[in-house]
């Protein structure tokens, strides 16, 4: 079975492989100075610094291949491509809540990249999913995790990179 893609955005591609770079370069070259100084120390049976030094280590390398096997199956949005007729991967959106009179914007952005308390939504979330291929002027539903229909308005639709 094919591996599903990571759909990411130009900046979410650069945050991961930034942190790939951190993560190899810098933060493991600090663990193996952990874990050296703790072996100073003697005894590594009782050791909690050595424990938690190489706990450190496991997370940075678990870390890595998350981060190798995301970026293996990336599909990269090119943003300055997207059509801003229809809603996809790489829009921003405005949307008015109905029910609420409440403006919104945000991000339509892959999985991998969702920050909702930063705008960014899963084009896999229930509202990314009903936002995709709709157009401003349309009318939306989702249900929320409650079961109550929440409907939105399209106000606008614009590339995320502006």
């Amino acid at each position: 079975m094919a591996e599903k893609k990571n759909i990411l955005t130009y900046e979410g591609l650069k945050a991961l492989e930034d942190e790939l770079q951190d993560l190899k370069v810098v933060r493991r070259k600090e663990v193996a100075i952990k874990i050296k100084e703790a072996r100073e120390q003697g005894d590594l049976s009782e050791n909690a610094e050595y424990d938690a030094a190489k706990d450190e280590q496991r997370d940075i390398e678990l870390r890595i291949e998350e981060i190798e096997g995301i970026l293996k199956n990336a599909e990269v949005v090119v943003e300055e491509d997207v059509d801003v007729n229809v809603i996809n991967v790489g829009c921003k959106v405005r949307l008015k809540d109905i029910e609420f009179d409440e403006e919104l914007e945000y991000k339509i952005v892959g999985s991998t990249e969702a920050d909702c308390l930063n705008g960014k939504i899963s084009n896999e979330s229930p509202v990314g999913m009903a936002l995709i291929g709709s157009r401003a002027g349309d009318k939306i539903q989702v249900e929320s995790e409650t079961g109550e229909m929440i409907e939105y308005e399209i106000l606008e639709i614009q590339k995320s990179s502006l």
